[in-house]
């Protein structure tokens, strides 16, 4: 069973415009104001990028079997045309970044995409709503497979589509921030889905016999719970929640189609708005024969989990992705939420949705891609408690979809680092190392969830009650120590900052008065 954590280009690596990489629509989008909490980039995020051989002394300390990262598309591709430019500095980076983590006896699962679109494909083609995505991406994870595939053996063509197509293309609340209701997400999500199956046979006819990796996809989905187990209609609308998200593209890479759901409701809200063909665009007999099969293993991102019932939209013009599945969702006000309010800690709906994996695609082969919970709270706070609470009880649930027969064979939490988090900014915190931001040496601190999960690691899982207990108890035992260490840190940048900023200052106006006094004595006595 592998462990690892995980983290992506963006979030962390910063030099946004360094070394000859080319913009990104999350540079551009963050530029724009009001796009982003309090207004704040990933300009130079977590400075990953000059941070290398600190982060992986990091992961060494954690005893992790793999790390997961995502290359940045436009830091090897400044155009992402192939054709056009190669950065070699982008590509050394990645080089250098996998080699260090192979002499760590460290896995390297590498994400080809991780949202940041090269900003010149957004504006001259209008990304993923054009099909020209298909051969520049293709061209992209080719290039890749040359240059790192002789020691990357775990890719991943796309992490989350499903916030790319939504949140890009349907609420604009991502980049590129598109409001293109009601067609915008499927057209994104159709496209996606042909680029995948695409460089799954790119690797399969070209790369396989020689480097003997695996092609996969990373699928993010929380589970739906029926309100009403016993009420057919509260089931069916649980149903659509998990077809709507994770069936949305696992099905036709497992199963060749669209789920017979989505065909139905889309197609039949499309009709009542006098549409002559459905929103959700179609595949051909050739495509479905071509996209079923496409994945060496699912990638699962998973955080919480919804209540779910049947709730009928009236017909209207203005059409939506949230409208089309006819449902809505709800919490239970009792399940713990340590950090933001989206994200309650519900372990059991794990389990049933690596079991739903199972019984709906064939039991594929599964590592968890994404799996955490952050914290809010603007003080830093290395005792994490609720994120204790939370590995502990989402790593437990598969523990026991393992022995349910589920085929997962490795888990990833997320993330390494406190990072940038699209459209909140620095709010929300998922590291487990805490980054003072405010320090220009972007520091890291281990959170007291360090030593519990290197704990898990260390004994493949939980041993018994008793030493799990003392594992808890260390941990905060630990964190206090690294609190004091951090208070004393900021005392000295906050010194700093006084130092470089106020001392100057009140320099300068001293100076200033000092001026303005002297004239003026020297009018008064002339």
């Amino acid at each position: 069973f592998l462990w690892g954590v995980g983290s992506s280009a963006y979030q962390t690596e910063g030099a946004w415009d360094k070394d000859g990489k080319g913009l990104s629509i999350w540079d551009v989008f963050t530029h724009r104001k009001g796009k982003v909490l309090r207004n704040e980039t990933g300009d130079s995020a977590c400075d990953g990028y000059y941070k290398v051989k600190d982060d992986i002394q990091l992961l060494k300390e954690l005893k992790v079997n793999h790390y997961l990262l995502s290359i940045s598309w436009p830091r090897i591709m400044p155009t992402g045309i192939k054709a056009e430019q190669l950065n070699e500095k982008g590509i050394q980076f990645y080089n250098d970044t996998i080699n260090s983590l192979l002499e760590n006896n460290i896995t390297p699962i590498v994400s080809l995409y991780h949202w940041d679109l090269p900003q010149v494909l957004q504006e001259k083609y209008g990304g993923w709503q054009n099909i020209s995505m298909i051969n520049y991406f293709n061209d992209y994870a080719n290039l890749c497979f040359e240059k790192f595939g002789d020691r990357v053996k775990h890719w991943i063509t796309f992490s989350n589509p499903w916030a790319v197509a939504e949140q890009g293309y349907e609420t604009g609340e991502h980049a590129p921030g598109l409001k293109l209701g009601g067609c915008g997400a499927y057209r994104a999500a159709h496209h996606i889905i042909k680029t995948h199956a695409k460089v799954w046979h790119s690797y399969n006819n070209t790369w396989r016999r020689e480097q003997r990796g695996m092609v996969g996809i990373s699928l993010t989905s929380g589970w739906g719970e029926p309100v009403d187990p016993h009420s057919p209609t509260d089931r069916d609308a649980a149903e659509r929640y998990i077809q709507f998200h994770l069936g949305w593209f696992a099905n036709p890479i497992y199963r060749g189609d669209y789920p017979e759901v989505m065909k139905n409701y889309v197609g039949r809200k499309s009709a009542q708005q006098g549409l002559g063909t459905s929103r959700l665009p179609t595949f051909s007999v050739q495509e479905k024969t071509y996209i079923k099969g496409t994945s060496d293993f699912l990638g699962i991102g998973h955080f919480t989990t919804r209540y779910v019932l049947q709730k009928n939209f009236p017909f209207l013009q203005v059409s939506s992705y949230h409208t089309d599945h006819d449902l809505a969702e709800l919490v239970d006000p009792n399940w713990p939420a340590p950090g933001p309010k989206w994200l309650y800690s519900v372990p059991w709906g794990f389990r049933r949705l690596l079991n739903f994996v199972k019984t709906q695609y064939g039991n594929p082969l599964i590592y968890v891609t994404e799996n955490g919970v952050s914290e809010t709270v603007q003080c830093p706070q290395l005792c994490d408690e609720g994120r204790i609470q939370y590995l502990k009880g989402y790593i437990n649930e598969i523990l026991k979809a393992l022995n349910d027969g589920v085929n997962v064979k490795g888990y990833t939490a997320w993330s390494l680092l406190d990072k940038f988090e699209w459209n909140k900014g620095f709010s929300e915190r998922f590291g487990l190392y805490h980054i003072d931001f405010k320090n220009k040496d972007k520091p890291r601190y281990p959170k007291a969830s360090v030593d519990y999960y290197k704990k898990i690691i260390s004994a493949n899982g939980f041993p018994n009650p008793r030493e799990v207990e003392n594992w808890h108890r260390k941990a905060m035992d630990t964190c206090s120590a690294t609190h004091q260490h951090l208070a004393a840190d900021s005392l000295v940048t906050h010194m700093e900052m006084v130092t470089e900023i106020v001392l100057p200052t009140v320099f300068t106006l001293c100076i200033l008065i000092s001026i303005v006094l002297l004239i003026f004595y020297l009018r008064n006595h002339s």
